[in-house]
């Protein structure tokens, strides 16, 4: 993009912007932090292609002047940290709600091939999970106990394990996205494929309601987190393939550096599905109210943070004459 495109493009925000900060409105920091962000995207631009000119230095006095009225009060943890999760990350995900969905579809419909792959080949688990799994899964539903291979580690240790095997799922099916989409939506197939003939086993042996109840108490999360990843997987691919006004280079920056925030974004999400796994799906005979009471709040949290949140969050900047690119 040319700095005179560059100028033109972004000229009409920066002007609302640089406007709101010599009004009255700079009394509002915590209004004004999301703005922030855009302007510093924006000068991050600007000096990588074109230093040294007016508009970089125009930027740069710009967000000189937010960062002094938006963290004058705040402290360094809050102003950095709780602004990521509370203000930024949000509007990332209002931006990428159509991704979120296409994610979910393609996850969707993986899982229902595995469904009916099962129904018609009941040879099918041991190619999709793997002969030791499906023969220990076969142990344990001879003693009665289908799941018990979630108590078979120490749970400090599959706290561990389990949060790095997220991450590096996660950020695998984000950096397939390097293939284009298809290479995102591959990923997000096989994964679905897996979850969908695992739970079409265990309930052919008799066992749906309890894999259920005990299954879905980290998966909630954790399977909702392969969504989001895969969102950014396509965000990923999509600036490949369709790079707009951009070079194909700048656009692929561009979808790189927020397909990171997004996974980024998951990071507590991670945590609290391997503390899930690790430390309360192994008690696999707890009452199903005390199950099912921690899967409905898992779903009510994903519902009001990666829905209801950000559309108030992208509503609120709006007011306040913001618009994201």
């Amino acid at each position: 993009m040319k700095e005179i495109h560059f100028l033109q493009k972004n000229r009409e925000k920066w002007a609302k912007f640089e406007k709101m900060l010599k009004s009255g409105y700079s009394s509002k920091p915590d209004d004004i932090s999301g703005l922030f962000i855009q302007v510093t995207d924006d000068l991050a631009y600007s000096k990588t292609y074109f230093p040294d000119t007016k508009t970089t230095a125009y930027l740069n006095h710009l967000a000189q002047e937010a960062h002094y009225i938006i963290y004058r009060n705040k402290s360094v943890s809050r102003s950095v940290i709780s602004s990521f999760w509370l203000h930024e990350y949000p509007v990332i995900l209002y931006q990428i709600r159509k991704e979120i969905i296409y994610s979910f579809i393609i996850l969707l419909i993986s899982v229902i091939i595995g469904i009916i792959s099962m129904l018609q080949d009941q040879g099918f688990e041991r190619i999709i999970l793997g002969d030791a799994y499906v023969n220990q899964t076969l142990v344990n539903i001879s003693k009665g106990d289908p799941l018990a291979i979630y108590k078979s580690m120490n749970q400090t240790d599959m706290f561990l394990g389990i949060s790095l095997n997220n991450i590096y799922v996660s950020f695998l099916v984000f950096l397939f996205g390097i293939f284009s989409p298809v290479g995102t939506a591959i990923m997000l197939i096989k994964n679905g494929i897996m979850l969908g003939t695992f739970q079409t086993f265990i309930a052919m042996k008799g066992f749906l309601m309890d894999s259920v109840a005990t299954i879905w108490i980290h998966g909630t999360l954790e399977i909702f987190s392969i969504i989001v990843a895969g969102a950014a997987g396509i965000v990923l691919g999509n600036s490949i393939v369709f790079p707009g006004t951009y070079t194909r280079l700048q656009s692929f920056r561009q979808g790189a550096v927020k397909g990171v925030k997004i996974v980024f974004g998951l990071i507590p999400l991670f945590f609290i599905a391997a503390f899930l796994e690790g430390f309360v799906t192994r008690y696999t005979h707890a009452p199903y109210w005390i199950r099912f009471c921690i899967i409905v709040i898992s779903i009510l949290f994903i519902i009001f943070y990666f829905f209801i949140y950000p559309q108030y969050q992208n509503s609120k900047l709006k007011n306040h004459g913001k618009h994201w690119n």
